[in-house]
């Protein structure tokens, strides 16, 4: 799998030395570079909507920021069915925008079809790795797709360990998650999280379940209702738009939830805080690259706790009194010293 990883000025040198090493690419496909005048931006959401409240909502707020930061043009495409995948990328492709952000992992096959009719159309698939997404008849990766990832499972870890400090600090025994399909897009957060609970608290028990399903609130509000029932004091949930129906159960039963990918403190005092997948972050950035003539073809960008594309949310009341040490265990992560956090559940 060919990366990309972005690091800040400080750490460039360290990045220089470590290349050879690491086996990372830090090189970009030099293509055209565009006029802000002319450029325009795609974002094709999925299924979930711009109104979960997470993934979708925060790459149309990309979107925003950069027609304001780069004065381009742009447009958003919600989709309703999976079954107008091919059809809204195609739209977008046709209306002559770019670069077309397809968002999350569902888009990965409509984009073998798209990318193979606009090869002059770049396009970016969120939360997936674009080196797998083969054009049927080289056998190759496209060259005009690349993929905008994020080690979730920091995000994951720093919201587990807090989950950890609190549970150890309350009595409480166990805490559960919540996923809309085991993908490793989810699974890494999830992974993360037990590993930060255990890490702060050995003793801690850990549920999971799957909804299969980001958009039905109340599949997820049952799973969580069925875990609160096992003990659960604390959930997070990772399943999108469904995953409001498991905070929502939490409230409920007067517990705890953690949100995720955007932050959600704003849905009331019971939320912790929430695992920060910085979509907007990432596609500003890649609209930035890709004006600049920069662009990932087959490859994939990785957005992180040192590249600020992941991270935590507002502490609520309850979570506060742990700051310092969460932004402890956030700097270990930054630096190194915490390394090799899972990423798949076991």
């Amino acid at each position: 799998m060919k990366v990309f990883v972005r690091f800040s000025a400080v750490a460039a040198l360290v990045v220089a030395l470590a290349v050879s090493v690491l086996g990372v690419s830090s090189g970009a496909a030099k293509t055209t570079a565009h006029k802000a005048s002319s450029f325009k931006l795609g974002v094709v959401t999925d299924i979930g909507g711009l109104n979960d409240h997470g993934f979708n909502h925060l790459a149309y707020e990309g979107l925003l920021e950069a027609k304001k930061q780069l004065h381009i043009g742009g447009e958003v495409i919600p989709t309703s069915s999976a079954s107008d995948y091919v059809a809204n990328l195609t739209t977008a492709a046709e209306h002559g925008d770019n670069l077309v952000v397809a968002v999350g992992f569902d888009f990965a096959t409509p984009l073998q079809t798209v990318a193979a009719a606009f090869p002059n159309t770049k396009f970016a698939i969120i939360d997936y790795d674009a080196s797998t997404i083969k054009n049927p008849k080289t056998k190759k990766p496209f060259k005009n797709i690349e993929g905008l990832e994020f080690l979730s499972q920091q995000s994951g870890y720093l919201v587990g360990y807090l989950a950890g400090l609190i549970s150890k600090a309350k009595d409480y025994t166990t805490v559960s998650t919540v996923g809309g399909q085991k993908i490793p897009s989810v699974d890494s957060y999830i992974a993360g999280f037990q590993a930060g609970g255990k890490k702060a608290d050995p003793k801690l028990k850990f549920l999971n379940a799957y909804s299969n399903d980001f958009a039905a609130q109340d599949k997820c509000l049952t799973i969580a209702n069925n875990q609160i029932s096992q003990g659960s004091k604390i959930v997070f949930q990772v399943a999108g738009g469904c995953g409001l129906g498991a905070l929502k159960a939490a409230q409920q039963h007067g517990d705890y939830g953690i949100g995720v990918d955007a932050d959600q403190g704003y849905l009331g005092k019971y939320i912790l805080t929430s695992a920060l997948k910085k979509v907007d972050v990432a596609v500003v950035q890649a609209t930035k690259d890709d004006m600049h003539g920069k662009f990932f073809g087959g490859g994939n960008i990785i957005n992180s706790v040192a590249t600020g594309g992941a991270g935590y949310g507002k502490l609520d009341s309850v979570a506060k009194p742990y700051a310092h040490q969460l932004q402890k265990i956030l700097n270990e992560i930054k630096t190194g010293k915490i390394k090799n956090i899972p990423s798949t559940v076991k």
